[in-house]
């Protein structure tokens, strides 16, 4: 049986606002019999709200036909003043309270390594293990996404994508002794980049710092 992923954000009262027409009762009816993953982007008014997160928990884990509910964070840009943007103090409440009821939930997809990640996010694109093994476009295939899914200049430092935190927790995964996942992936890249080398083709790892060049007059110009 195929897994359709469906976005609800929020209960009814906030998703059917948001997401109209794609409400509760035609998402409900229309999965019907159709085995679904939920996937719930987390905003400030979520966390603050007495007994909302709970009360999303509950609904979805109680439809037999959900497999597993995903939980992403609102990423704001940099220069993002909105209202579903999260205090360091909502973060640091939303870490403990997944922590505290993942057991209660098993299909929700959140664990202690993945609130570690959360709370200790990549400082920037170059540092995201999600950014650096993923590409992303546009819906018509034709314009790259950068720096990552979420494109224009994400505060990393406040990246809440459930990919990253899974990559992020991953890649610090121990697996023998010092040596880490994320050593074998940085290995892997660097091969990689060394065949592209010796064949003539592809280009650098996306979030390597370009060599620092000084203009000069020598250059030639061409005219359009």
């Amino acid at each position: 049986m195929i897994t359709i992923a469906v976005s609800v954000d929020g209960n009814p009262e906030d998703h059917d606002i948001r997401r109209a027409p794609a409400t509760y009762e035609r998402i409900l009816r229309n999965t019907e019999g159709r085995k679904i993953n939920v996937h719930w982007t987390v905003v400030r008014k979520n966390i603050e709200e007495p007994g909302y997160m709970g009360r999303y928990l509950d609904f979805w884990s109680a439809q037999p036909n959900v497999d597993r509910i995903w939980v992403s964070v609102y990423t704001p840009q940099t220069d993002d003043n909105s209202a579903e943007r999260l205090t360091p103090q909502n973060r640091a409440e939303l870490a403990a309270y997944f922590n505290e009821v993942s057991a209660r939930y098993p299909k929700m997809s959140m664990h202690s390594g993945l609130m570690d990640a959360f709370l200790n996010p990549p400082v920037s694109p170059a540092d995201c293990m999600f950014s650096k093994l993923s590409v992303n476009y546009t819906a018509d295939l034709r314009t790259r996404v950068e720096p990552c899914v979420f494109g224009g200049a994400p505060e990393c430092a406040e990246c809440g994508c459930s990919m990253s935190m899974g990559m992020h927790w991953l890649g610090e995964y121990r697996l023998a002794g010092p040596l880490q996942a994320k050593h074998l992936i940085h290995a892997s890249l660097a091969v990689g980049r060394f065949s592209n080398r010796v064949r003539g083709g592809g280009g650098g790892l996306r979030w390597t710092p370009p060599a620092d060049t000084q203009p000069t007059n020598d250059l030639v110009q061409i005219e359009r």
